[in-house]
Parts: C-alpha cells; sequence; structure tokens
C-alpha cells in the first residue's frame, strides 16, 4: 500500500470526526481556539491510536486470515465505506450538542473511530506500514476537524453529508481495487 493510498485512507478516515465538528461549530456562538484544539486533540489522538490497536490485533490471528485476507480487507471497507454513505444520504437531523466536557469528546471520539479499528485489521492484511498509516490518519484528523469547526459554526450543515459522503466512496474503491489485487485479476 502506497503513500497515496494510505493518505486517501486517512482523508477517508477523518471524514466521521469532520462531520462531527461541523455539528460541534453549529453548536457555538464564536469557535474559539481550545475548541479547536479540543477537537482536533480528541479527535486526531483516537484516530491514530485505534487502527493501532486493530493492527496489533489481527497480528495475533494472521495465521488464521492470510489466505483471505483480501475478503477481509474488501468486506471492511465496503462495510465502513457503505455506512458512511448510508449516514451521509440519511436525512434525519442529528441533534446538536455544544458541550466539549471531557465525557462528550471522549464518548464521540470512540464513536468516531471505531471504523478507525476496523481499518487497522485490515491495513495489517495489506501489509501497511502502522508506524506511517497511524500518524497519518491521526495527523489528518487533527487538521481536519478544527475546520470542520469552522465550517459548521460558518456554513452550517452543507458540506457534512457530502464530506462522509465522498469519504464513503473512496474506502468501497480502495476495497474493490484490494478484492481484485488479492484475485489476481489486477
Amino acid at each position: 500500500m502506497g503513500f497515496i493510498e494510505l493518505l486517501l485512507i486517512a482523508v477517508s478516515m477523518s471524514m466521521d470526526a469532520f462531520a462531527v465538528s461541523i455539528c460541534k461549530g453549529l453548536s457555538v456562538r464564536r469557535v474559539t481556539a481550545k475548541q479547536c484544539l479540543a477537537v482536533g486533540v480528541w479527535f486526531g489522538g483516537f484516530q491514530g491510536l485505534m487502527p493501532m490497536i486493530g493492527f496489533v490485533l489481527t497480528s495475533l490471528f494472521a495465521s488464521l486470515i492470510t489466505s483471505i485476507s483480501h475478503w477481509i480487507a474488501f468486506g471492511l471497507l465496503v462495510f465502513i465505506g457503505g455506512n458512511m454513505i448510508r449516514e451521509a444520504l440519511d436525512k434525519d437531523v442529528e441533534e446538536v450538542d455544544d458541550s466539549f466536557s471531557f465525557m462528550t469528546m471522549l464518548t464521540l471520539a470512540v464513536a468516531t473511530s471505531i471504523d478507525a479499528l476496523a481499518m487497522g485489521v485490515t491495513l495489517n492484511l495489506e501489509g501497511a506500514n502502522i508506524l506511517l498509516a497511524a500518524p497519518l490518519i491521526a495527523v489528518t484528523t487533527a487538521v481536519l476537524s478544527p475546520i470542520g469547526l469552522k465550517v459548521g459554526n460558518a456554513f452550517g450543515t452543507r458540506y457534512k453529508n457530502k464530506a462522509e459522503f465522498v469519504g464513503g466512496l473512496v474506502l468501497v474503491g480502495l476495497g474493490v481495487k484490494i478484492l481484485l489485487e488479492g484475485l489476481g485479476v489486477l
């Protein structure tokens, strides 16, 4: 897995946190540097930590899944990407909460990074360098989350669904590519 693919994954993985940051931006009258730092550290930190956990867990069971790894990677990426697309197309209005408390941010950080845990499994199965991938995902998310906060505060929810939809499409596309490579088609 090359740097461009890892960068696409990093941007795609950050879209959930970006979307939540947009919602947080809607909830505040004025975005502060402290709030930008909070979303960057919480979301970036968890987005970087979770793939490492998934990567390590997969290492423990590598001998059992090597022969079907391309199918597992395909399934996880299509599941994660499809879920992002479904959420983007969902017309339900999300409730906006203006709290940046420890428990609120912890809950949001964990919720937005669960898919990053599955991505860690995929990265391991594809032989990716986790020491490059995890920090790249963390930094990308840490940069994009404060931008999402500002966008939400300035423009509302106009970009939330579009960001999730594009991120989901990229992950589904990568999943198809991995499957085709594993089957020897590419």
